[in-house]
C-alpha cells in the first residue's frame, strides 16, 4: 500500500538494517531457569534421562519429525507437522520463551515435551511425543514439563489441549484437569478447549508420576547415566 506524504519530506526512502528489525520480530526473551537434568526408571526397567534439547540437535530432530508427519494414524501427521514448526520456531527465535525437553535412553531420542511461557502467570503446553511404545515415556515427558511449569517457573496456571485420544486420556483425564469456558478461552493450537492446572490442583496430582509409572524423578544423575546419554541420536526407524 502506498500513499502520498501529506508534507514535503527530505528522503523518499528509509532503509533499515535487518539487525534493527530483528528486535521487533523476535520476542524479548525472559530469563527462564533451566530444567535440571532428571532420570526416572520406567515400567519396563529402562532408565529415561530427561534434559533440555540443544540447538545443535535441531537438524536431526527435524529429520525425524519429517518421517513422523507422514504417519497417518493416531493424529501423528498433524502433531508431527506442528512439532516440526515448533522446533524450527525455537531455532529461528520465532517462539516466545519456549522450553523443549528431550527424553533419552542410552542416547536414543525416545520422547519430547515442549511448551512456552505466555506470561509470568500462564505457561502453555504445546506437545508431548513418545517414540517408543514401551515404558510410558509419554507420561513421564508430560509430567516433566508440567513439573517445570508449576514447580520451577511457579506458574499460576498450566494450559494444555489435546489433539489425540491417547493424549487426552493420558493427561487430561488421568491428571483430572478441568477446562476453561469455551470459546471464551481458547488454546493457541487450533482454538481448542483449554485444559488447565492451577497451583491448588497441582498439589492434588503431584504423585502422578508414581501412580502412572511407579517411580518419581531423581535429579541426582549418576555418572554412568549421564555418560550413556552423551551422544544424541534419533531412532533408526519410526515405530509409533
Amino acid at each position: 500500500m502506498k500513499l502520498t506524504p501529506p508534507v514535503e519530506v527530505s528522503n523518499n526512502q528509509i532503509v533499515f538494517d535487518v539487525s534493527e528489525i530483528e528486535p521487533i520480530l523476535q520476542a524479548p526473551q525472559m530469563k527462564l531457569p533451566h530444567w535440571p537434568e532428571a532420570m526416572i526408571p520406567l515400567k519396563d526397567g529402562r532408565i529415561l534421562f530427561i534434559r533440555e534439547a540443544k540447538l545443535e540437535e535441531v537438524p536431526e530432530m527435524l529429520l525425524y519429525m519429517e518421517k513422523v508427519m507422514k504417519v497417518q494414524k493416531d493424529f501423528f501427521d498433524i502433531v508431527g507437522v506442528r512439532v516440526y514448526a515448533e522446533i524450527l520456531g525455537w531455532a529461528r527465535k520465532r517462539l516466545k520463551d519456549p522450553f523443549t525437553l528431550v527424553g533419552l535412553i542410552d542416547g536414543e531420542w525416545v520422547g519430547l515435551a515442549n511448551g512456552r511461557v505466555m506470561t509470568e502467570e500462564i505457561s502453555l503446553s504445546l506437545h508431548t511425543m513418545a517414540f517408543t511404545r514401551r515404558g510410558r515415556v509419554g507420561w513421564a515427558m508430560y509430567y516433566a514439563k508440567t513439573y517445570y511449569a508449576m514447580e520451577i517457573l511457579k506458574a499460576k496456571e498450566w494450559w494444555s489441549t489435546f489433539e489425540s485420544y491417547n493424549g487426552w486420556r493420558m493427561a487430561g483425564i488421568e491428571m483430572a484437569q478441568p477446562t476453561k469456558p469455551w470459546p471464551q478461552f481458547q488454546h493457541e493450537l487450533g482454538g481448542a478447549r483449554v485444559y488447565y492446572l492451577d497451583q491448588p490442583l497441582w498439589e492434588n496430582v503431584k504423585d502422578y508420576a508414581f501412580q502412572m509409572i511407579g517411580s518419581n524423578f531423581n535429579f541426582e544423575i549418576p555418572d554412568e547415566v549421564r555418560k550413556a546419554n552423551e551422544t544424541f541420536h534419533i531412532p533408526a526407524k519410526v515405530d509409533l
